[in-house]
């Protein structure tokens, strides 16, 4: 490649990245006000039918109430429902934003990974792949959307969860204020069913914590954190999971053992979210100074002959985390490979060195 071609490519290459800087940063903002957004809608929708539930009331007793008041409580009611409409058509135009923002932010990583191509078949120089691992470069922009994506995954996971029940906790203590003068036995009763959503959204909260990093990872090493997860799994879901451990269990280097954990955890939410398995078996081989993990499961399975042409320009979402996955275990001289057919469930090998010097 010329060095007029080269300073192109690296100017285009800034520009790109600053573009999609810029759409991050606009992204971050726009997600926030939405947030915002629909903390005010819920709000607004709970004053709405807070208004209604007052004017049955009045509709009851239309003929005690005074007029005054019937045209007080129908002009709130009025107010309320124009208030809740503009607001809800607030937050569909910046959801609408967001969404092109995020089309944009699509189409300039493919754009970033066509000129990446281009960069190494113009280099002619390729580094040495890991024993399994696929040429040229390894897409370095879809790994951190990869990890966007999950982030916005669960923060929209403590939003309808643990937030939203927050927010009804709100609403059933003030129930409960209310009540404690003029019924006491429902007061009671509303406060045992507080103290029971209350433990559920805790274990959900409990749940989040260990997704997002196990503390026991660290303490106690991958093997005991993998069958916590497994075990809590199979509650969850009431997927049939069994896990064959081979060898004696030992700890490795931190990211190794984070990799590892992470791939298992990547293959059976794939199970779970789209290949609707039934059944998965997890053999965790450490016998060797070359730790293997297979996972399979009975799930509808795939095209993994196409998904791994290396043709990453439309990814199926299905099966971008699997993508996802080899590329990052191919940076720490890892492999992994797919075997996988439509209605024959999925096979995955992977294989991690124990350390620097096993490779």
């Amino acid at each position: 490649m010329s060095k007029d071609s080269t300073a192109r490519r690296d100017q285009l290459v800034d520009s790109i990245t600053q573009e999609m800087k810029r759409i991050k940063d606009k992204l971050v903002e726009i997600r926030g006000q939405i947030e915002q957004m629909q903390r005010e809608v819920d709000r607004a929708q709970q004053k709405n039918d807070d208004i209604n539930d007052e004017l049955q009331v009045v509709q009851y007793n239309i003929e005690t109430v005074p007029r005054q008041d019937i045209r007080a409580k129908y002009d709130a009611a009025m107010d309320a429902r124009m208030r809740l409409t503009t607001m809800r058509s607030q937050l569909e135009k910046s959801n609408s934003d967001r969404e092109q923002l995020e089309r944009q932010q699509a189409l300039l990583a493919q754009l970033m990974n066509q000129v990446q191509g281009v960069e190494a078949l113009g280099s002619g120089i390729e580094a040495s792949p890991s024993p399994g691992a696929t040429k040229g470069p390894v897409n370095i922009v879809r790994i951190v959307q990869a990890q966007e994506e999950e982030k916005l995954r669960l923060a929209r996971l403590m939003h309808d969860g643990p937030a939203q029940s927050l927010t009804n906790f709100i609403l059933q203590t003030e129930i409960c204020q209310r009540l404690f003068d003029r019924d006491p036995a429902r007061a009671a009763e509303e406060l045992g069913n507080l103290k029971t959503a209350a433990s559920v959204t805790f274990q959900k909260v409990r749940d989040f914590i260990f997704d997002l990093r196990p503390m026991m990872l660290d303490d106690l090493g991958v093997v005991p954190t993998v069958r916590r997860f497994i075990d809590s799994f199979r509650e969850r879901t009431d997927m049939e999971v069994k896990l064959d451990f081979v060898g004696e269990e030992r700890r490795l280097e931190s990211h190794r053992e984070v990799m590892l954990f992470r791939g298992i955890q990547e293959l059976l939410g794939h199970a779970r979210d789209y290949a609707q398995a039934t059944e998965v078996f997890i053999r965790l081989d450490m016998s060797t100074e070359i730790i293997k993990v297979e996972v399979e499961d009975n799930g509808r399975g795939f095209d993994a002959e196409a998904t791994f042409s290396g043709d990453y320009a439309h990814v199926d979402p299905r099966t971008q985390g699997l993508i996802t996955l080899k590329e990052k275990f191919e940076l720490v001289r890892g492999t992994v490979s797919v075997t996988s057919g439509e209605g024959e469930g999925t096979h995955v090998s992977m294989s991690l060195p124990a350390s620097d010097e096993s490779v």
